[in-house]
This record gives C-alpha cells, sequence and structure tokens, in this order.
C-alpha cells in the first residue's frame, strides 16, 4: 500500500443501488491440518535466541530497532531481515542505516550458534544446513516484538517466548540472567501480558505490517503532509475536473479523520499490535449539474493504515488525514469502512456513495478493498448533513471512536 489514494476505474453509467458486501473466501488450505512444516518455526528461533550468549550491547540494539519502528509508525518490531542486513534499524528505515556502532551485533551471535548446531536429526538439529537455515530465517517474516519496550531501564535481560499461534494468552518462556559470578542462567517460567508489562519480554512472532506505508512516513516522504500532528492537506490535482460551478470560487471543504480511538484489542497480545485500515470512497469536486457531466468523474478511495499498540487502548490517536479532500454539498454520502488486518485473499466490498444531481439522487458504485480474514471494524454510509452537524463531535463506530471534522479551507 505504497500509495495513500487509489483511482478506481468503474463503470460510466452510475446507477442507484443498495449496499451489499461480498466476502470470498479462496484459501481453503487454512480449513485443513496436515500443512507442511515451514522450514523456520518460531519456537525454533525462540529457543536460538535463548540459547545465545547475549550481553546488554545485543539488547540495546534490539531496543533500538524497536523504538525506531515504533517512531516510524510501526508496531515495537525488529524483523529478522533487518537483523542481519541492517543492525539496529526499524521497520520503516533505510536499510543503509545501522551496524556499525555495535562491536558484536545480535546477528553474529545468531550466525555462531547456528553453524555449531548439529546440521539434521536430533532435538538440538535444525532440519536445514545452517547456510540454508540462515538463508531461510533472514527471509521469513519472523521477528522479535518487544511489547511495553518503553519500561525497558537499559539493564536487565529479557525473557525470550513465542507466539503459540492458538490464541492462547500464556506461553512458555526462557528468562536469561546472569548470577553475581558471571555464569549464565535460564530459567522455565510461564509469560502472559502481565508479566510483559513489568519485565522485558521479547516475543517471537511473524510481521504484518512491514509492508505497509504508515501515516508518519507519508508525512515524511511528501512535504504536503506537513509535519504530523497537525491538519494535513493535500490539494487535489484537478486533472479533468469540470469547474465548479455551486461553490464560492476559492472555497472548497475538506472531510478530516482527526483522531482513532481503539476500544479494546483484536489479537492474542503475543500477536502485537492492531493494524487497522481506514477506506474512504467518495467523487471529489462534484459539481456536476447533468448526468452527461456525471460522466466525466470516477470515484477515489482513501486508503490509510494507523497501528495501535496494546499500550494504547482507550487513549485517542491523532490520525489528522484527508478522506475526502474537496467535499461538496451534492457529496451526499461517502462509503467508509475500517478493518483490522488478518490477512487471508484481497476481495472487495462493493458499496455505493451518494450524489445529488437536479434534485436526484445517483449511487455511484465503489469497491473498497479488504482481506478475507480481516476484523470488519465498522463499514456503512456516511452522510454529509450527519458529519457537518458532527464535526469535532466524538462518534462510535463498533469498538473504535472517531472524530471527524469538516473544514473549510481559502485557495
Amino acid at each position: 500500500m505504497e500509495r495513500f489514494c487509489l483511482q478506481l476505474a468503474v463503470s460510466a453509467a452510475l446507477l442507484v443501488s443498495a449496499l451489499s458486501c461480498e466476502v470470498l473466501d479462496n484459501d481453503p488450505g487454512k480449513h485443513v491440518s496436515g500443512q507442511d512444516r515451514l522450514p523456520v518455526s518460531l519456537e525454533d528461533v525462540a529457543g536460538i535466541l535463548s540459547s545465545i550468549p547475549l550481553q546488554v550491547s545485543q539488547v540495546s540494539e534490539v531496543h533500538d530497532a524497536v523504538c525506531s519502528s515504533s517512531g516510524n509508525g510501526y508496531d515495537e518490531e525488529y524483523t529478522m531481515d533487518r537483523i542481519f542486513a541492517s543492525p539496529g534499524s526499524g521497520v520503516g528505515d533505510p536499510l543503509t542505516k545501522g551496524g556499525d556502532e555495535y562491536e558484536v551485533p545480535l546477528r553474529e551471535l545468531i550466525e555462531n550458534h547456528v553453524r555449531t548446531m548439529t546440521r539434521a536429526g536430533g532435538n538440538d538439529g535444525l532440519e536445514l544446513g545452517p547456510d540454508e537455515f540462515l538463508g531461510a530465517l533472514t527471509e521469513s517474516d519472523i521477528q522479535i516484538y518487544w511489547p511495553f519496550s518503553g519500561n525497558w531501564d537499559g539493564d536487565s535481560m529479557p525473557i525470550i517466548t513465542f507466539d503459540p499461534e492458538d490464541g492462547s494468552e500464556k506461553n512458555i518462556g526462557y528468562k536469561l540472567y546472569y548470577d553475581d559470578d558471571g555464569a549464565r542462567r535460564v530459567e522455565t517460567v510461564v509469560v502472559d501480558e502481565a508479566l510483559a508489562m513489568r519485565e522485558p519480554v521479547w516475543v517471537v512472532n511473524r510481521n504484518s505490517d512491514a509492508g505497509h506505508t504508515t501515516l508518519e512516513l507519508l508525512r515524511r516522504d511528501d512535504p504536503e503532509w506537513g509535519e504530523g500532528g497537525g491538519t494535513i492537506i493535500v490539494k487535489p490535482s484537478g486533472a479533468g475536473v469540470p469547474v465548479r460551478t455551486g461553490a464560492s470560487s476559492g472555497e472548497f471543504k475538506s472531510l478530516i479523520l482527526k483522531d482513532f480511538t481503539m476500544k479494546r484489542n483484536y489479537d492474542p497480545w503475543f500477536a502485537g499490535a492492531s493494524e487497522f485500515f481506514v477506506r474512504t470512497g467518495a467523487v471529489e469536486d462534484f459539481c456536476a449539474s447533468t448526468e452527461a457531466e456525471m460522466r466525466l468523474y470516477t470515484p477515489t478511495v482513501t486508503d490509510f493504515m494507523i497501528v495501535v499498540k496494546r499500550s494504547q487502548v482507550g487513549i485517542p490517536q491523532p490520525f489528522n488525514a484527508v478522506l475526502v479532500s474537496e467535499w461538496t454539498e451534492q457529496m451526499t454520502h461517502c462509503a467508509f469502512m475500517i478493518t483490522e488486518d488478518d490477512g487471508g485473499t484481497w476481495t472487495d466490498w462493493n458499496c455505493t456513495a451518494l450524489v445529488r444531481v437536479a434534485s436526484k439522487s445517483y449511487g455511484i458504485e465503489i469497491k473498497l478493498p479488504f482481506r478475507s480474514r480481516d476484523d470488519i471494524v465498522w463499514r456503512g454510509q456516511l452522510a454529509h448533513k450527519w458529519l457537518e452537524t458532527n464535526s469535532n463531535v466524538v462518534g462510535h463506530f463498533g469498538d473504535v471512536d472517531l472524530t471527524f471534522e469538516v473544514v473549510e479551507y481559502q485557495e
């Protein structure tokens, strides 16, 4: 999702239609057991991390990376590809960042340990040779997730566990510590989220958000997005759009989503933060006066990701993103959907936005994309009148609270 606005090709005929939904399941493999075991498992990686001679310097490297990922709008995560290619860099950082400041980066400890393990068979062996295993690990979606990393005291060693991937809230973990005489010790403990709030815990899990572009990165890459934290003004291109006839010259309104509050976590804590996608279908700067002019317009879909960490439940998160940059009186209803990402195959919600031309309402068919396993947090139509009336008022949409604002600008 490298672009924040996708232009969709649609039929020129604009038909009045009712809201409908279509959910396709093209992944029958998830319904059966006995799938081939992946060459690298989460449990394998947790075992390796608990076996290597970690020191505070490597823990600091992981902390640097997860803090950088978090600052870039992602979860508190350190992906395997970055561990091996760019030590200390977070998701969203250039791969050239990091590495030189770490005398013994974490990747060296992992490589040394893997190369000394038995190549095949036995409880302590690997199914692949060392080079093949390290290659598979680097190319995997495995990562170190460090919840509540901001609580680290800069000295304590982590408890290492892994996502059981079965919905459980507890799992075994390996607590690392050193005796007064310097001897390294590993103690098996039961890990839950309450423990992770009190002590540093590394969870070996799978990444689900690194392939998407966060609002934070969009703001940095495009000067028109501003510094973040304030209202963002995204100016439409205007290409192929008729001059407005029903609005005062030089004036336009924008629909903005100011903030986003998650009321509950959507996944087991081992899986990390919740990744929400906010999608809006509308027609920018709609001011057609005849049905013929309507054919000059195509709808747009704005598509944003926001990552809400588990510690941020119930806390409003600034969003400040423009959903519809030029919102006219003739755009009476837009389509709106929020999903929480759980993967699966891509499908569409076939929905409708409404416009008014010559005192008649017309439905514009739009497809909002989502994936087959996603949680549908909320979807439906947002009326222009409701948005105007409730501008800057917190609204309740399923398990999230949203604050919209309709802002008028002078060009």
